[in-house]
């Protein structure tokens, strides 16, 4: 099939390359923006059957009144001394000139006595913002004007002012975020480009990747605009960046994967049509199977009960399927036609390298497999037992730079009140019956919430306009985004409060820790589904390309084991040598989408060459030794790309992208040069013939079974 492909693209090579650029201008110019798609809307993140969210229904109904969001002011003396009565009374006037300022989208300034510090070193004022949508740019424009006006009125007063909260945290890193992601754009396209160049000597080939993906691109955003219009979905904020990185990722392995045999089949003799119509014959079914494996370890996402992840999976399928697409017809016809120049200038495609590196290692796999098994499997597993160890972070302001105007605002309000008191925990009680709550119920539940494990202090209740619920925020002993705060949230003060409300009622505990509780009870959940019917299906896939049933089994086990020891070597790293009180929580699933899915692209290119090498007549040992030889070079250039691709997060001021940077990074390298390079290929020698059992796939070819008797006549 394959075969007949490639023979339909080069032979039509113009009109393949024409229609697939009418083809794009028309989804491009047709299909809606993604940003008609994107939110940032987290109330869809969490399925309505977990507490917290529960929590944020009942206080968009019972205290519509309630801003969206807020921003905390912490006043304090210029000299470092505790606030007198006469800073009080200029802490008033600066509320009430604020609210004659009417600076937009702020609204509702509260303060007074029960504001101010026990140690009076701060007085806090606390500001509604009012949003038409969580991303809403005018909350941020309203942050900055507040700024600049806190400025103007404490002027000369012996009193200064800095603004806290989630907005004006956003606010202080957006240039952070947008230098980063600036730097590691261009550092990822110098960085392909640059390998490239190394790999091929060529400019051509270098550029060739970054222009195809770029048009790439366009046409995907576009398509998944589409779906996501046709089925009513919004996608994350995130996507654009990720749609990136894969494609950057499997695109640039895809191009190589064939960049590689083409040069191979130059160096045999075939002339430029004819190497092309058998790479893709050879490299085809290959490409197929990972694109395969890929899109559905993506459309496995859609069992996530995160909202972010189901919505995640479709979009990074259509990606693959289209650049599946573009590798099986765009690239060959666009380097069928340029034919030997798509390497030039350089002439090392004539020659045939001896000697290798890969030739050396090849060889010393055919010899000693069990050896070789038995080392890279225990690395593997040495890294892997970092895992028992692993603990989530929430905490992404800790990561952030802690020298800027909200970081220092929230540390002087950690000290100075509860360490939860930037983020309350919100304990709602409503009666069963939806009669009005008593007096008597509410003060019963105040004094018990007060009392609570972990909680320092309790604000007055508060009712809202629905009589049935009453609301009471709880601050917290401990930072509100710890793992500490999470477990307790989760456990012991959850089951203390609704063993608490009084008959007749039940409690419901929201907030920002009991959010990211849930959310640590979906992610485990969800990496619980997502990883054993992912391992099944990518199993099936493999199954289906080798025709065999052993080797899936021990390729599967193999990624698996290279995503333990991902996640295990970024522990020891994190937690152990540089101290963290955790890794992202993020992590485990961004490992699934770039280790396990992309991952899986590397053993099937290596256990197909193998396959390939069986079927010329090779014994298993000498095909490991020979495909190692011949896939080597594709796999560890394809990997050392990736893994450069994500390298170059770590140069990001921001702690939750370099550890995502060196994680994938670290996940690919061993994916390709661990895993790839020489556990699968040990594993395949040792285990011989029935690695391929019940199909027989390495049974020899005819044209191979009569190499031997066409050598036996010419030597007679």
């Amino acid at each position: 099939m394959f075969g007949r492909l490639g023979a339909f693209v080069v032979r039509r090579a113009w009109w393949v390359i024409a229609g697939w650029l009418l083809a794009s201008a028309v989804i491009i110019v047709a299909s809606p923006s993604l940003s008609d798609i994107t939110s940032a809307d987290q109330g869809s993140f969490l399925p309505r059957s977990y507490e917290s969210v529960q929590a944020i229904e009942l206080a968009e109904s019972a205290f519509p009144q309630q801003t969206t969001a807020t921003a905390t002011i912490v006043v304090k003396r210029t000299d470092g001394q505790p606030l007198t009565p006469a800073d009080e009374a200029r802490v008033g006037q600066l509320v009430q000139s604020l609210q004659a300022k009417n600076i937009e989208r702020t609204s509702g300034y509260l303060t007074g006595p029960q504001a101010v510090a026990p140690d009076r070193s701060i007085q806090v004022v606390t500001v509604g913002l009012d949003a038409v949508t969580p991303d809403d740019p005018a909350l941020l424009d309203a942050v900055r004007e507040l700024r600049t006006v806190l400025g103007q009125e404490l002027a000369g007063s012996g009193l200064t002012a800095g603004v806290a909260g989630d907005v004006a945290s956003f606010v202080d890193n957006e240039d952070t975020f947008t230098s980063a992601f600036t730097i590691v754009g261009l550092a990822t396209i110098c960085l392909i480009i640059g390998l490239i160049l190394v790999i091929f000597r060529s400019p051509i080939a270098a550029l060739l990747p970054v222009v195809v993906i770029a048009i790439v691109m366009q046409v995907t955003t576009s398509l998944v605009a589409a779906v996501g219009t046709l089925f009513d979905l919004n996608v994350s904020q995130d996507l654009q960046t990720i749609l990136l990185i894969v494609l950057f990722g499997i695109g640039t392995d895809y191009i190589l994967f064939l960049l590689f045999r083409y040069r191979e089949r130059l160096r045999a003799g075939d002339d430029k049509r004819t190497a092309m119509v058998v790479s893709v014959e050879r490299v085809g079914e290959v490409i197929a199977s990972a694109a395969a494996a890929v899109i559905v370890a993506f459309l496995v996402l859609l069992l996530a009960s995160l909202g972010f992840f189901g919505s995640l999976g479709p979009a990074l399928a259509i990606a693959v399927g289209v650049m599946l697409v573009t590798s099986l017809t765009l690239i060959p016809a666009i380097v069928s036609l340029l034919g030997r120049f798509v390497f030039w200038p350089s002439k090392s495609w004539q020659r045939q390298p001896k000697a290798t590196l890969a030739h050396r290692l090849g060889t010393a796999i055919g010899r000693r497999p069990a050896l070789v098994a038995a080392a890279s499997g225990a690395l593997l597993a040495a890294l892997a037992a970092g895992v028992l160890a692993y603990k989530a972070d929430y905490d992404f302001s800790a990561g952030f730079p802690q020298d800027t105007e909200s970081a220092r605002a929230a540390a002087d309000l950690q000290r100075a009140f509860a360490a939860g008191a930037l983020a309350p925990t919100e304990a709602y009680l409503i009666t069963t019956d939806g009669s009005p709550l008593t007096g008597q119920q509410i003060s019963q539940f105040a004094t018990a919430a007060a009392s609570a494990p972990g909680v320092a202090q309790a604000q007055p209740p508060q009712r809202g306009t629905d009589p049935s619920v009453a609301r009471i925020s709880l601050l917290l002993d401990r930072n509100p985004v710890s793992n500490e705060a999470i477990t307790l949230v989760r456990g012991e003060l959850r089951d203390t409060l609704h063993a608490a409300a009084p008959p007749g009622t039940r409690a419901v505990v929201g907030g920002t820790t009991a959010i990211f509780a849930d959310i640590n009870s979906a992610n485990n959940r969800d990496l619980s589904v997502i990883l054993p019917v992912a391992a099944v299906l990518i199993a099936l896939i493999l199954a289906l390309l080798l025709r065999s049933l052993v080797a899936p089994i021990y390729l599967v086990i193999a990624v698996l084991l290279n995503f333990a020891a991902t996640l295990g070597a970024t522990v020891y790293v994190f937690q152990g040598l540089q101290d963290k009180p955790g890794v992202t929580f993020q992590l485990p699933i961004i490992l699934y989408l770039f280790v396990v899915a992309i991952g899986t692209d590397y053993n099937i290119l290596m256990i197909a060459r193998l396959r390939e090498e069986a079927r010329e007549g090779k014994e298993p040992r000498e095909a490991a030794a020979i495909g190692v030889e011949h896939a080597g070079p594709t796999v560890a250039a394809a990997g050392l790309i990736l893994a450069g691709t994500f390298g170059v997060l770590m140069l990001a001021p921001i702690s939750f992208l370099q550890q995502m940077g060196f994680a994938v990074a670290l996940g690919i390298v061993l994916s390709a040069f661990v895993m790839s390079m020489f556990l699968v290929p040990a594993l395949t020698a040792l285990i011989g013939h029935k690695a391929w059992w019940p199909g027989h796939g390495d049974e020899p070819t005819e044209a191979a079974r009569a190499v031997p008797e066409r050598v036996g006549v010419a030597e007679a």
